[in-house]
């Protein structure tokens, strides 16, 4: 019986110790210095650029997508904001983000037609963790849990949320010479021991024969950081040096 009472007390102080702090993770941010032919811009994008063919990418905040999809962010738990946790009031401890969410532009002045699809889109961390960009199937699915019996005001707001996640994810499409096209790309969320990350756009196909099957292709990548550490209960904040666990 003391034995018991012993290791009980032993996994409670455990718990109190391992509550000591908690993680926070500043917004992502490009590396200055990309490898040509990149470009940093001001907004915090980075641009790829190739003769008259562009491709930008942007890391977005939540509190960006708050204001974008501002309607949809202001009912606190009930809020239906697909990307964020809308204005949703949570616990100190919980810093991560429901995703990890990037802007894609492209302008396409220079081929007669290219395509990049969002599924070869991956994250690589330095620390050796992969995300691969999530479709509307799997952003449905994480969501229906939320939509308890499919009936009444929860399945409205699941609706709300798919409909906008398929108007405003970028989408699996040929882009014509004089076009041009935007849209979100969503990681899982990043978990607290990543400082620095490549994205890589894979096999973005610039040429077609005549059947339409790829005959060229690239890879993109971009190098992004981010400022990652621990807040402890006195309020002291440390960083966490790239590459510590």
């Amino acid at each position: 019986m003391v034995f018991v009472a012993m290791r009980l007390l032993f996994v409670a102080l455990l718990g109190l110790c391992s509550c000591g702090y908690f993680y926070y993770a500043e917004p992502i941010s490009p590396v200055q210095g990309q490898a040509l032919p990149l470009d940093v811009h001001d907004d915090g994008s980075i641009l790829f650029t190739q003769g008259r063919f562009e491709v930008r990418v942007r890391p977005m905040t939540d509190e960006e997508l708050n204001r974008r999809f501002e309607s949809m962010s202001s009912e606190g738990r009930k809020s239906t904001n697909p990307y964020t946790f809308g204005n949703a009031e949570r616990p100190v401890q919980e810093t991560k983000g429901r995703f990890t969410v990037f802007l894609l532009t492209v302008k396409n002045y220079e081929y007669p037609k290219i395509l990049i699809d969002p599924a070869r889109i991956s994250l690589e961390a330095d620390n050796g963790r992969d995300y691969w960009a999530l479709d509307l199937q799997q952003l449905s699915s994480y969501y229906r849990a939320y939509a308890l019996g499919f009936a009444g005001n929860e399945y409205a707001r699941l609706r709300e949320r798919t409909d906008m996640l398929n108007r405003t994810m970028y989408q699996k499409e040929m882009l014509f010479s004089g076009q041009e096209t935007e849209g979100y790309l969503v990681f899982p969320s990043l978990h607290p021991d990543v400082t620095a990350l490549t994205m890589t756009i894979l096999d973005a196909i610039t040429r077609f024969d005549y059947r339409d099957e790829p005959v060229e292709s690239m890879d993109i990548s971009y190098r992004f950081e981010r400022e990652v550490g621990r807040i402890y209960r006195d309020g002291t904040r440390r960083q966490t040096a790239s590459g510590s666990p």
